[in-house]
Order: structure tokens, then C-alpha cells, then sequence
């Protein structure tokens, strides 16, 4: 019978409660419940979960890595806001990905129209959530809405970078609604917008309105 060591299952178990950690507070600030230039602290996180303040100082250190927080000893750490950079270079990249997995789809019409078949559900869904004023849900509709135009591509390298991409979507997303109620509908009549170019293989207009679609709900 082979003995995993104690000091292996001390630090398998420190992961398992770090990656929660992780979890908990990454979801929160995608979510809106903690907003930008916030101040949370180990020990409030710690009790939330009903564990240590390691796990939780290790799950800080990996949001300040990947720009969701920045740590200041004794304090805590703040949210990081959305920046007007991020903004304008999330636009670009997202506009680029979906209108070349558009475009991959012009010549072969069968798999554009299976492609505005399997959005419009999706919009349905992010209407419901419209409707129930679930903002989390609204703008993970909306995220499923993209990622299924970038996957569309069938390129994996670029499905993967757009898959990088969507946390910032969903907290942009979110953001822009807070700020204008009204944005919400806006959104779901650009997207029907979008699905009917699809389904026409209208690639140069999809180009065109997916532009003018990202500008206006996260420039606006």
C-alpha cells in the first residue's frame, strides 16, 4: 500500500482551499459584488469560507498576478477597475476574432445557418435573464453569445486566445449594463442584428455591425 506523506496531503489540501478561494473572490469582482478600487481583506474572505487566511493570501497573490487586485501589506487588497485601455484593446481583439470566424463561414451556408440556429437560444436566455433582472446571468449569456461565434472559426489557437478573453467580457458587460439600464435591450437587439447577417453569410456587414455593437455598449 503506498503512503502519501503528510507534509504532500497538507499542501494538497492548502491548494484545494487556495483554488477556492480563488474562485469565491474572482467570481465576486466578475459578478459586480465586489466593484473596482474596493477594499477586501484576508481575514473577511477567510471567514466567509470558513478557513485559514493562507489559502486566502495565496488565492490574493494569484488575482494580484493576473491584474484582478492589488495587495497592500496590513490593509488588504483593492479591486482593480476596469481601465479605458482594457477596454478599447478587449474591443479590438474580440471584433477580430469573431468577424474572421464570420468570414471562414461565407462559402459553406449550412454552417452559418447551424450557427445562427444554436445563438438564438442563447439569446432567449439572456432575454429571460433580462426580464428577471439577473445581471451575473445576463452577462454570462452574453459571453456564451461570442464565445459560440468565435468557435465558429474552427481555428483552436484562436478559440483559446478568445477563451482568455471572456472574464474581461463578463465584468465589461456587467459594467456597461450598471451604468444604462437601457443598454440591456440594446444588447439583445444587436445580437439579433448579428445573428441575421450569420444566417445571410453577410460577412463584410457582420464586420461592420460587430464594431459598431462593441463600441456602443462598452464605450457608450
Amino acid at each position: 500500500m503506498t503512503h502519501t506523506p503528510r507534509s504532500a496531503r497538507i499542501k494538497a489540501g492548502s491548494a484545494t482551499a487556495a483554488d477556492r478561494a480563488y474562485s469565491h473572490v474572482k467570481e465576486r469582482i466578475l459578478s459586480g459584488d465586489l466593484e473596482g478600487g474596493v477594499l477586501v481583506s484576508e481575514g473577511e474572505i477567510a471567514d466567509t469560507l470558513q478557513m485559514s487566511r493562507t489559502p486566502v493570501r495565496e488565492a490574493f497573490l494569484r488575482l494580484q498576478t493576473e491584474g484582478w487586485m492589488k495587495l497592500y501589506p496590513k490593509r488588504g487588497a483593492a479591486i482593480t477597475p476596469i481601465k479605458p485601455r482594457e477596454v478599447e484593446e478587449v474591443i479590438e481583439a474580440r471584433a477580430l476574432v469573431e468577424s474572421h470566424a464570420v468570414s471562414a463561414l461565407a462559402a459553406r451556408p449550412e454552417r452559418a445557418a447551424g450557427l445562427a440556429a444554436h445563438l438564438r437560444p442563447i439569446i432567449d436566455r439572456q432575454s429571460q435573464a433580462a426580464d428577471a433582472d439577473d445581471l451575473p446571468g445576463f452577462a454570462v449569456a452574453d459571453a456564451d453569445f461570442h464565445a459560440e461565434i468565435a468557435a465558429a472559426s474552427g481555428n483552436e489557437l484562436l478559440i483559446d486566445f478568445y477563451r482568455g478573453l471572456r472574464d474581461r467580457q463578463r465584468r465589461m458587460t456587467r459594467d456597461s449594463v450598471q451604468r444604462s439600464p437601457d443598454v440591456r435591450d440594446r444588447i439583445l437587439d444587436q445580437h439579433r442584428r448579428l445573428v441575421e447577417l450569420i444566417a445571410a453569410g453577410d460577412a463584410d456587414g457582420f464586420r461592420t455591425e460587430i464594431g459598431r455593437h462593441l463600441t456602443d455598449i462598452h464605450r457608450g
